[in-house]
């Protein structure tokens, strides 16, 4: 489902073009993946990189995320060479987005009552502690699938379509610091590892 921002939206919450640029050019290089289109895939998860790589730190999961998806792409249309290092700087990346992750501002969604809506205020380390463990989780798991990419090709396409399930199931409503995580995670095409670890 297609969402329309206003730059007014973008500017409120504090996300810029190149935020939510990124966030649709790559599930867009989901989509081409889900079908089978290795030469769309690779274009779309070529700008992904260079949006990455212009506008977000080097500690950015999103740049982590660009890197690996655009080896993948690259792996997708008979392009292996160089892709060896695509995957290690995005592993490096991931393994180092601590401080990033930290940084994150726990969401300020809407509350039932004046009740809960003074609660959250009232215990809002609280809040930002548990918001700090759910996004280590998400990175954690981020980081296992990351470290076990090695899958045929036909294995890819399902990667994708389960990517763009989940991100279009879960992703949230508001343009907030938990999104974006969420889109570098969800939008790995690295399928989900059973049974794994998180390192």
């Amino acid at each position: 489902m297609a969402e329309n921002w206003s730059v007014q939206e973008l500017l409120s919450a504090g996300w810029s073009e190149a935020d939510l640029a990124w966030e649709g050019v790559t599930e867009a290089t989901a989509e081409a993946v889900a079908h089978k289109d290795s030469t769309q895939a690779k274009s779309k998860a070529g700008e992904a990189l260079q949006i990455a790589r212009a506008d977000f730190e080097p500690i950015d999961p999103r740049l982590g995320t660009s890197l690996a998806n655009y080896g993948l792409c690259l792996s997708l249309s008979g392009d292996s060479d160089g892709i060896a290092p695509l995957f290690r700087e995005a592993s490096e990346v991931w393994r180092r987005a601590d401080p990033w992750i930290t940084r994150m501002e726990a969401p300020r969604v809407a509350r039932s009552s004046l009740f809960h809506m003074r609660m959250e205020v009232r215990h809002r380390d609280t809040y930002q502690a548990r918001w700090q463990e759910r996004w280590r989780e998400i990175t954690a798991e981020a980081r296992v699938r990351l470290a076990a990419v090695d899958m045929p090709h036909d294995a890819l396409d399902t990667a994708a379509v389960e990517s763009l399930t989940r991100w279009r199931r879960e992703r949230p409503a508001m343009l907030n610091d938990t999104r974006k995580l969420m889109a570098a995670a969800f939008l790995l095409l690295a399928p989900p590892v059973s049974g794994a670890k998180p390192r």
